[in-house]
């Protein structure tokens, strides 16, 4: 029984760990906003007959 406890709580640190770093990446990092220009084939415009 310890080492399922033992195991529980690892288990338990890394998840709490990996929501923690979740959650402060979603908070405090800014996304950089810039104009974004995509070039598109003519074949692609126009319409098959």
């Amino acid at each position: 029984m310890p080492s399922l406890f033992r195991l529980l709580m690892v288990v338990g640190m890394l998840g709490g760990l990996g929501y923690g770093a979740m959650f402060a990446l979603a908070n405090f990092v800014q996304p950089k906003q810039r104009e974004m220009s995509i070039t598109i084939p003519q074949q692609r415009l126009s319409k098959p007959n």
